[in-house]
């Protein structure tokens, strides 16, 4: 008779950990709250899935702020080139984008929750809808999730498991996840989203919220992100200081006439050009040509580092990513088994390991779900 293991979470690692345990001859069920694996990944990347990243695992690890070492045998055995064989191998075309983000070529999440559910299925995983209130009889791997948008199924319950099972659960706090701010600089402008801006170099989009900011690069800032700190943002990251100068002196001796306010226009959105010269100390109302050197030059200061206020960042329901959970040090890194209870093993987001946008914390999913099902009864 085959050996029976109990799997409890039907995301990405919980998946990839029932295929892996099912291939190698156990009968797995894979047990969740939802009617249908994968709930959650489907609302990942607005509904495109970052899988993973093509890189190597140095620079994996390099985006890995907190216990990154403790992934670097289940990155071994199951890097994100093997991820990518993976979905190829299970019908899926993939596309690699800026940043080496890797997306399925339809654009589409279902396809990745659908490659994993034909994949468990073939293996003869069976699904059962059910919420796992106490430990199942051992083998189980329990891959749960975090506290990050609870009505995926995603609430923290494995938390309660793990800790009746003897572990130190370190208290989740939201990772990747809007911002909050009563900064000058988004009074007015809420639905305003900017594109090709910048904030530590890296390039992208943002969106001004009634609250803050949200949008892909502040959902990667955030990740950085301290109590304390403030987002600068580069408005024009494709203009130099210099350029940005003769950029303005041009267009303010075309419109010479006009009040600054409506000359500005040409370079910034209309609800931004209050908060930037506030910023940069400059009234409003004089004429364009009217504004001397030093005020033209602040007013280049702001726009390349338009500093912003951060109050905190916004609740862990609205998290992408859960940081904390059960400690890594209380785990096995080959194979995700408790060090504290034989048969008990972890995968995903459960484990208080969280990296920095770009396809990582999905691998780290998958990757802990590679080593949890090959590790149960090894």
């Amino acid at each position: 008779m085959p050996k029976r293991v109990t799997v409890v979470g039907a995301g990405p690692a919980g998946l990839m950990a029932s295929i892996q345990a099912a291939r190698r001859g156990f009968d797995v069920t894979l047990t969740d709250k939802n009617d249908r694996p994968g709930k959650k990944l489907l609302i990942t990347g607005k509904g495109r899935c970052n899988i993973t990243n093509d890189c190597d695992i140095d620079t994996f690890l390099a985006n890995v702020p907190r216990n990154g070492r403790f992934l670097y045998g289940a990155l071994s055995r199951f890097p994100p080139r093997e991820a990518m064989r993976f979905f190829r191998e299970e019908g899926v075309a993939l596309t690699v984008e800026r940043g080496r983000r890797v997306f399925p070529e339809s654009g589409k999440a279902r396809d990745i929750v659908d490659a994993l559910c034909r994949a468990a299925s073939a293996a003869g995983v069976s699904y059962v809808k059910a919420n796992v209130r106490s430990l199942p009889a051992l083998p189980v791997i329990l891959a749960t999730g975090g506290a990050s948008y609870p009505h995926t199924g995603s609430d923290g319950g494995g938390y309660a498991l793990a800790s009746a099972a003897g572990h130190t659960v370190t208290p989740p706090e939201a990772s990747i996840v809007p911002l909050l701010s009563r900064d000058i600089f988004i009074e007015g402008a809420a639905g305003l989203t900017l594109k090709n801006v910048a904030i530590d170099g890296e390039v992208g989009e943002m969106l001004i919220t009634h609250t803050g900011l949200s949008g892909p690069l502040i959902l990667g800032a955030s990740a950085r992100w301290r109590k304390g700190d403030d987002i600068v943002i580069d408005l024009k990251p494709g203009l130099s200081r210099e350029q940005l100068d003769a950029r303005l002196v041009r267009d303010f001796a075309l419109r010479g006439p006009q009040l600054l306010s409506n000359a500005l226009r040409g370079v910034l959105p209309a609800p931004l050009i209050p908060p930037i010269l506030a910023k940069a100390e400059v009234a409003p109302g004089i004429k364009a040509c009217e504004t001397d050197k030093q005020a033209r030059r602040r007013i280049v200061d702001v726009m390349k580092a338009a500093r912003v206020a951060i109050t905190d960042k916004a609740p862990l329901s609205e998290a992408i990513v859960t940081r904390g959970g059960v400690r890594a040090d209380e785990i096995k890194p080959a194979t995700m088994e408790s060090k504290k209870q034989d048969g008990l093993h972890f995968a995903g987001e459960i484990i208080d390991v969280d990296a920095y946008t770009g396809g990582y914390n999905l691998h780290i999913a998958l990757c802990t779900g590679y080593a949890a099902g090959m590790g149960v009864g090894a």
